[in-house]
């Protein structure tokens, strides 16, 4: 131990001062991520009117809580700048 102040960078923690400004993602990639995640959202859908069809409601409930996070982020992605 030489007394000087533990490095940022190095301590463990994480933090390593003030983070840099995000550049905003280009309007292919936010179509493409919301692509994605509206494909995920269709399977989650399937899952739960599968599962409804089969009679197991919990599991039904959780694939429609599932597809609609799904769609709201897909367009959060979408719209933001």
């Amino acid at each position: 131990m030489t007394g000087d102040p533990p490095d940022p960078a190095t301590d463990g923690t994480g933090d390593a001062g003030p983070a840099e400004p995000r550049e905003p993602r280009s309007l292919i990639e936010r179509i493409g991520l919301a692509a994605v995640a509206f494909g995920l959202a269709v399977m989650f859908g399937g899952v739960g009117y599968a599962a409804w069809l089969g009679g197991e409601v919990f599991l039904a409930v959780i694939g429609a809580i599932s597809c609609v996070m799904t769609v709201w982020v897909g367009l959060l992605t979408l719209l933001r700048s």
